[in-house]
């Protein structure tokens, strides 16, 4: 049948995520491991009340599930843990290449040690790669509720532990009342260091917080940007200077940005010439995954196959990966639509 067809079709296209946050892609697997090693924080340790822990109600509740998994990372076996779990969720779904995003900062406001946060990450890294044949690599964002002090210590702890497999510098958190251009000193050092400007914008505040990400932070890419739709020069203007942009469509539905996929901004996007990336920011807390969102959107868009494609190579073109390891990509991804596979999707 036709929908089984674009499925089959939708995983056997190697794919790359450029949009994942660490902590919010703890699934329910990862979460009762760290529960049961951390039972002081009060989480569910039974897999049958985790799971309704985990069921979505609404973003107050979201919030209260990332800052319980927060609250549980103590040292590098726990970020090991998550690294290894999204690795592990990224193989299943035929995905070779993730840029993930962590947040330094609050790690380090909760008491761990730098060194234990970056042990973490590269052995999982390491393990990711040679276990699970997924290469990850990382932005360090800046939590922009925060504020300035958050903005600097981020910035001076990238620039100087510089990890391997750090790509990008972003900024995250809540948009409205947390001005863009206050980052921009640090997003200049950054980016002088040869780190890559992917900050969120657009998600929950108007078309100026684009326009200020790409003026006041360089953006090579924007995180969300679903309003840049309500401003017409903005979407011209992303269009010719091809700065892609990474939707996350689950999650705007889920955090009621967007009433459904069909009503997602991602169709005027597409139709306006835009380098449109998929992606599902903190996919098991919004009940998303990566081959979910291709099967959501080609079916509310009725994409053809040949569309299909081109999302996955957008997301390879926009990611950091080394020029070789694009093209790689990016020929299997047509060796893919060439075999026929999904034909009639």
């Amino acid at each position: 049948m036709p929908g089984e067809s674009l499925r089959a079709f939708i995983h056997a296209l190697p794919k790359a995520e450029l949009h994942v946050h660490l902590v919010g892609s703890a699934g329910v697997d990862t979460v009762l491991a760290l529960a049961r090693r951390h039972p002081e924080a009060g989480v569910p340790a039974d897999r049958a009340e985790l799971e309704q822990f985990f069921e979505f109600r609404d973003f107050d509740h979201f919030l209260k599930v990332y800052w319980a998994v927060q609250s549980m990372l103590k040292d590098r076996r726990d970020i090991r843990a998550l690294v290894l779990g999204l690795a592990a969720e990224l193989a299943r779904q035929n995905v070779r290449y993730a840029e993930v995003t962590v947040t330094p900062y609050n790690h380090l406001l909760d008491g761990m040690p730098g060194d234990e946060l970056l042990t973490g990450l590269v052995e999982g890294r390491a393990v990711a790669r040679a276990e699970h044949n997924v290469e990850l690599a990382w932005c360090f964002d800046i939590p922009g509720e925060k504020g300035v002090r958050a903005g600097r210590e981020t910035a001076v702890f990238a620039l100087r532990e510089r990890p391997d497999g750090l790509v990008g510098f972003g900024l995250g958190g809540p948009e409205i009342g947390v001005g863009r251009a206050q980052f921009e000193p640090f997003f200049t050092a950054a980016r002088e260091a040869g780190l890559h400007s992917v900050p969120h914008a657009g998600e929950t505040s108007g078309p100026a917080t684009i326009w200020s990400a790409v003026h006041d932070l360089g953006a090579e890419r924007i995180g969300h940007g679903t309003s840049c739709t309500a401003d017409p020069a903005l979407l011209a203007w992303l269009a010719e200077h091809r700065i892609p942009v990474e939707v996350c469509p689950t999650s705007n539905v889920r955090t009621r940005q967007v009433p459904s996929i069909a009503a997602h901004p991602v169709r005027r996007m597409l139709d306006h010439g835009l380098v449109v990336t998929l992606n599902t920011d903190d996919p098991p807390m919004f009940g998303a995954t990566l081959e979910g969102e291709y099967l959501a959107v080609a079916t509310s868009l009725g994409l053809r196959a040949a569309e299909v494609a081109r999302l996955a190579k957008n997301a390879v073109a926009a990611s950091f990966l080394e020029d070789a390891a694009k093209a790689a990509m990016a020929a299997e991804i047509d060796q893919v639509v060439a075999s026929g596979t999904g034909a009639e999707a």
